[in-house]
């Protein structure tokens, strides 16, 4: 029941935030999350299915990271382009403008992808770390299960037209957030302005970011385009301000000028109406409590997670914490025993109820210690 309790006290309060929302934004569907907190400041059918296009490729590029990160895949390590990824670079899509033959490197595909939207660059990619393209695509598909895009299927590696290559704006998020908390080192190449690519039989070819929002003064940092005819420009985006993150994806924009435009109102409607509030940090100290018959009178406390709260701008007075408990907490104590309750309130409605855990193991006195504590609370009330 309590459970249930605290469920519907979080949902009203994401509601309210909902409520704030002044605008509206001239796409099909969108989103728009608070980094930090994970909190949603504003939606707009965020479960409509799309066809994600070239924002397919932040999964190509989280595949190869996460083999990266295990060991499995080396950034030097070279693929030979097949023919099947060289015709994509004569068909008309975006390209890196590989060669069949050529041996590139992993850290060039990914370039080629991030920067230049390379489909060949991704088919070379899929079939040198899978073996062919429809292999990779079960993995990329996999992959999204494992982190929670419950509605998303990818078909292939690069987006092109495919209808069974479909996702939502919600489960893109999902996926920018994935690639941001797990891969910060290359999420850096997200936004490179430019890749030049020393091609076979050819002059060097440099190529710019399509991502617009790079090229505003803004913080953008990242993350992917997308164009397709059946589902007009998208975008994925992200920005970093004042120890803030925002990601937002929106799908269905008429014209690249209005996923710029739309895009970037979004993001700016996010920072300038909300506030972050930092309550804990997770593993540190947050209070300490008071110990009965214990070798030391308090204990600190701490979270396991970091725990932020975004509120409606200037209403940061309304947002408490407190920490609820029955003490003193008798001796013995073990580490990471729960000992307390924090619970956050906003306009003194709870949004939030957190485990408050031992900093470290605290012993219990000896006999003649406890006998003498003891006496005393009885006399003067001192534990």
């Amino acid at each position: 029941m309590f459970r249930k309790i605290l469920y519907y006290c979080v949902i009203h309060f994401l509601f309210n935030q909902l409520a704030f929302a002044n605008i509206e934004i001239k796409a099909r569907t969108a989103i728009l999350q608070d980094y930090l907190s994970g909190e949603i400041l504003y939606e707009k059918e965020p479960d409509r299915s799309i066809y994600p296009a070239s924002m397919t490729k932040i999964m190509t590029s989280i595949i190869a990271f996460d083999l990266i990160k295990s060991g499995d895949l080396k950034l030097d390590e070279k693929f030979i382009i097949s023919e099947k990824a060289w015709r994509l670079s004569t068909s008309g899509y975006s390209s890196m403008f590989v060669m069949v033959g050529d041996e590139v490197s992993v850290e060039n595909l990914l370039k080629g992808i991030i920067v230049a939207s390379g489909n060949d660059a991704c088919i070379a990619l899929a079939e040198g770390i899978a073996g062919t393209e429809e292999e990779f695509a079960i993995m990329m598909t996999s992959k999204a299960k494992e982190i929670g895009m419950e509605n998303t299927n990818f078909a292939n590696s690069s987006g092109i037209n495919d209808p069974d290559n479909y996702s939502t704006v919600r489960d893109i998020m999902i996926m920018s957030n994935y690639l941001i908390k797990n891969h910060p080192i290359f999420y850096e190449w997200f936004k490179e302005k430019e890749f030049t690519w020393d091609r076979t039989g050819g002059d060097p070819i440099t190529q710019g970011n399509r991502n617009p929002l790079l090229y505003k003064n803004m913080g953008a940092d990242g993350i992917k385009t997308g164009y397709l005819a059946v589902e007009r420009y998208s975008l994925a985006s992200s920005i970093k301000r004042k120890g803030r993150r925002l990601i937002a994806v929106g799908s269905g924009f008429e014209t690249k000028k209005s996923r710029s435009k739309e895009s970037s109102k979004l993001l700016t409607y996010g920072l300038t109406n909300f506030d972050l509030v930092e309550i804990s940090k997770e593993n540190e100290p947050f209070t300490s409590i008071d110990v009965w018959l214990g070798k030391e009178k308090t204990v600190d406390v701490y979270t396991k997670q970091n725990i932020y709260k975004i509120i409606k701008k200037g209403q940061k007075k309304k947002i408490k914490a407190r920490v609820v408990y029955e003490g003193p907490i008798e001796a013995p104590i073990k580490q990471n025993q729960v000992l307390a309750k924090l619970k956050i309130t906003y306009d003194d409605e709870i949004i939030g109820e957190y485990d408050l855990l031992s900093s470290n193991n605290i012993k219990r006195v000896n006999i003649f210690s406890r006998l003498m504590k003891s006496l005393n609370f009885l006399i003067w009330g001192d534990v």
